[in-house]
């Protein structure tokens, strides 16, 4: 029995592997604790090894001579009459499953109970005897149930219950002896006579308890500590603390103290930070040495009794935010406590969605109308009117920023297209119930750091909507709110949000050290980026350059959308060049900025892709504001309504997504593209002139086959007429502006299965793949990312597929993209290999990227520092 009890201390403590197997979960928090040099509360610990073989043992002797050092170092005697120690018994099992009671106050008899009380007042004493009680029954009735004696568990654990009825109300002192003496006949006869026959029958009958237990595997240890009180004597409290802000992860310590008191639940606590000046610089001292140990946020629970500092014990914080998180590693980094590996594998990538996006006080919402479920699309949290077309929202806006009113406005649409990208993007959030993660909202909410969630039993009914008891009438204020992780919520009205800071969060110094691991040259990451303002925020982000930019979404500003309008209804090539000729400018501003921000790096540009259609009036608002403009252009024929819907009638397609789009287009309408090209190379040279260094990639989209590649990249001359190829444009530019040669590379998207199964022939032509799985994943799959949610609950039931396709990448489309990278390789054995579009920024898709031998990804500029630190932790695993 001897060398099964274990004792611990500020200077002594068991780490022997064979041992702490043997004291439970509970038993090596003690051990872990003991090891810190604190003045933590000793104790000993009987081992599983014969905790459930107790009942024939005499236990006295060896308690006795476990208690002599813990006597020694608190200042009080087990059994004492006029300073009584007092202790409690922890039910240790190594599976933290099992609800056993809680075990204090042993050592309160008949003849130790006026020495205690001489501390604490009678009516506190009374209290506790009460306690001591109550624990010790719920023993004998768990061992009643276990001995399949029913109808006596019945009984004790009613009598269990009016007992915590009496604790719960604070007895008196007065009541406490008739309220004793109708429970001692439930009790051994000598269970008051003496502290230690009371603690060797308590322990033999937990041993008792623990043997009829099949749950127990004797892996279960018994540790007995003593008790301490913050009511005990003049300078005495008890507290609970984090070792820092478990929000922000300012170092200050947060919790709360009470003052020669002891029950937290009547009492309000006082602001740690108030205590006595003397305890809270040992608390701190205490804080640091505990972070340091345990690399993280802990609680610690202490009591102060006459004047000298206590810790009870300390545990994890399962509810500390990710930039307190990061707060703290960074903390512990500067200070050589961890390295760089440490730190990056300490934080997962999708905990960084939390200090990407704003999120909810929750506190805000307690009256708020609520619905809770959908599709997260986005995650953080939006405050906003809400309206339902993007006109609609789009002149809300323009109104509020004139009359100096809240411009915060909500998207509500059964589905969104390319049009509504300008409405996303003013608004702070989107709601639709069509599509899912990988619908146009959500993948165009990503990109511009918006919220977006797709709720189904959302109905739209002109300027009304209702979702379950909740109705929303244009101008309402709705709040979504889209965690990383939980159930999304639609709240009717205004919460308040808490709001990011890249930079006091500490992200960016986070994701400094994350890129100091990555190897630029073997895999990175780059951005989706369209405009400005997303080129430098990328960069901060740690973009390595931009791997897609939709230059589609450029032509839907206000100032652009008509002349863009104009250029497709034009009749003939002419009047669509001359329209052409005044986006130019436009479009070489916007090539001229993202070039310059992503100096040194390579940025992506992808050439027209979406359908013309989508570009054309679709509302009456719409026609009416480019009708006024058709007839203020000078030289421009008039041109009725009637035509003009003629015109877009013609235009519309059955099936637009596998229509006339991306290279299509440019073989119908080569203008288009030479207007872009030219545009591109404009403002490169004119960079270059300024010193700057420039990286272009022209991308040409939705390529079938090697043919049009060749085709659009080199021009063709057949039968008298001549298709002019972008090598001829670029050379036009350059000898225009008498420019030296610049470095570029022309490559495809490849996002159709054919062209993935002859990537061998069309890398004769292309310097660079990127792999558009959006587009990849659907005509692969025979899927459209806005309408599969509304049968894959059904294939979900039966197990049909494997994950959401356009969030997990398919195996038949990473079949896909395996071939065309081994056959596009055997071509051209420099090719450049990327990925862009949401499913580059998840871990498990960079992983098999990375394992195909692609180069980089390329995805929304809020998910770039999670691909990132996937890219770097992958890093860590194979070095």
């Amino acid at each position: 029995m001897k060398n099964n009890i274990h004792i611990f201390s500020q200077n002594e403590y068991v780490k022997k592997d064979g041992i702490t197997e043997k004291i439970g979960i509970r038993g090596r928090l003690a051990m872990e604790f003991a090891s810190l040099n604190l003045p933590i509360l000793p104790g000993f610990i009987i081992d599983s090894d014969v905790a459930a073989h107790l009942e024939n043992q005499d236990l006295i002797p060896f308690l006795k001579a476990s208690f002599k050092k813990i006597e020694q170092i608190t200042g009080k005697n087990f059994g004492d009459l006029l300073n009584p120690l007092l202790v409690k018994i922890v039910i240790s099992p190594n599976l933290a499953i099992v609800n056993y009671p809680t075990l204090h106050n042993f050592g309160l008899t008949d003849s130790t109970m006026q020495g205690f009380t001489k501390y604490v007042g009678e009516d506190f004493g009374c209290h506790e005897v009460l306690f001591l009680l109550k624990g010790y029954l719920e023993i004998e009735a768990r061992i009643l149930e276990l001995e399949k004696k029913d109808e006596e568990a019945k009984g004790l654990r009613s009598k269990i219950k009016a007992l915590s009825e009496q604790i719960e109300k604070r007895t008196k002192a007065s009541e406490f002896k008739d309220l004793l003496s109708s429970y001692r006949d439930l009790l051994h006869k000598d269970f008051f006579s003496d502290a230690y026959t009371q603690l060797e029958i308590t322990l033999k009958r937990i041993s008792y308890m623990l043997s009829l237990d099949e749950l127990d595997d004797e892996d279960t240890a018994l540790l007995i500590q003593p008790m301490v009180y913050g009511n005990y004597g003049k300078d005495s409290a008890s507290g609970d603390f984090f070792t820092r802000n478990i929000v922000t992860g300012e170092k200050q310590l947060e919790g709360w103290f009470l003052q020669n008191e002891f029950n937290a639940l009547e009492s309000k606590g006082k602001d740690i930070k108030s205590i006595g000046k003397p305890f809270l610089n040992q608390l701190e001292t205490i804080a640091k040495v505990v972070e340091d140990q345990f690399k993280e946020i802990r609680a610690i629970r202490f009591t102060i009794e006459n004047k000298k500092v206590w810790l009870i014990d300390q545990r994890p914080v399962m509810t500390k935010s990710t930039m307190a998180d990061i707060q703290t590693l960074l903390d512990l980094h500067k200070r050589k406590i961890i390295d760089d590996k440490y730190l990056i594998k300490a934080i997962k990538p999708s905990q960084l969605n939390e200090i990407l996006h704003p999120i909810i006080d929750l506190s805000s919402t307690k009256k708020l109308p609520q619905k809770p479920g959908g599709i997260p699309g986005a995650p953080g949290a939006a405050i906003g009117r809400i309206y339902f077309s993007t006109e609609t929202l789009l002149d809300a806006h323009r109104m509020a920023q004139q009359n100096g009113e809240d411009t915060r406005v909500i998207l509500c649409m059964p589905s969104t297209f390319a049009e509504d990208v300008k409405a996303i993007e003013v608004s702070t959030g989107v709601l639709s119930c069509e599509g899912g993660y990988s619908a146009h909202a959500s993948v165009v909410a990503r990109q511009y750091g918006k919220v977006s969630l797709v709720q189904p039993e959302i109905k739209i009914r002109g300027k009304k909507a209702s979702l379950g008891d909740l109705n929303l009438k244009e101008g309402d204020y709705i709040t979504l709110n889209v965690p990383h992780y939980g159930e999304p919520q639609i709240f009717l009205g205004k919460a308040s949000l808490i709001e990011p800071d890249p930079q006091k969060s500490g992200l960016l110094d986070f994701i400094g050290i994350v890129k100091n691991n990555i190897q630029v040259e073997r895999f990175h990451v780059r951005a989706n980026a369209d405009k400005p303002r997303d080129a430098a925020l990328a960069l901060s982000f740690g973009a390595e350059g931009i791997g897609l930019c939709r230059t589609e979404h450029m032509f839907f500003d206000e100032k652009r959308i008509n002349v863009f309008r104009e250029m497709i209804i034009s009749d003939n090539k002419d009047k669509r060049v001359k329209a052409l000729a005044k986006l130019k400018n436009m479009q070489k501003q916007d090539f001229y900025e993202i070039f310059k921000i992503m100096k040194g790096k390579e940025v992506t540009i992808r050439l027209l892709d979406a359908p013309l259609h989508e570009f054309l009036p679709h509302n009456d608002a719409e026609m009416k504001s480019f009708i006024t403009y058709i007839k203020n252009q000078k030289g421009v024929e008039s041109i009725s309504e009637k035509e003009i819907r003629a015109q877009c009638d013609a235009l519309k397609e059955f099936n637009p997504m596998l229509g006339h789009r991306g290279c299509r287009i440019a073989i119908s309408y080569p203008e288009i593209y030479e207007m872009q090209v030219q545009a591109l190379f404009e403002a490169a040279y004119t960079l270059k002139q300024e010193g700057v260094d420039v990286r272009p990639e022209v991308m040409i989209p939705i390529i079938i086959n090697e043919n049009e590649l060749k085709m659009i990249i080199y021009g063709k001359k057949i039968e008298g007429y001549t298709y002019r190829g972008l090598y001829d444009t670029e050379k036009e530019v350059r000898e225009r502006m008498k420019a030296k040669p610049l470095d570029y590379k022309v490559g495809t998207m490849i996002e159709l299965p054919g062209a993935a199964l002859g990537a061998g022939e069309i890398a004769r032509y292309a310097e660079f793949f990127s792999f558009g799985t959006n587009d990849l994943t659907q005509t692969t799959m025979g899927l459209s990312r806005d309408d599969y949610n509304s049968f894959m609950p059904d294939y979900t039931q039966f197990d049909l597929m494997e994950g959401n396709p356009f969030q997990n990448l398919n195996r038949s489309v990473q079949e896909l993209i395996s071939i065309a990278v081994r056959r596009g390789k055997m071509t051209r054995p420099d090719l450049i290999k990327g990925l862009c579009g949401e499913h580059g920024a998840i871990p498990e898709n960079i992983k098999f990227c990375m394992e195909v031998g692609l180069d980089y990804v390329s995805c929304s500029t809020y998910s770039i520092p999670i691909a990132n630190l996937a890219v770097a932790q992958l890093n860590l695993e194979t070095n």
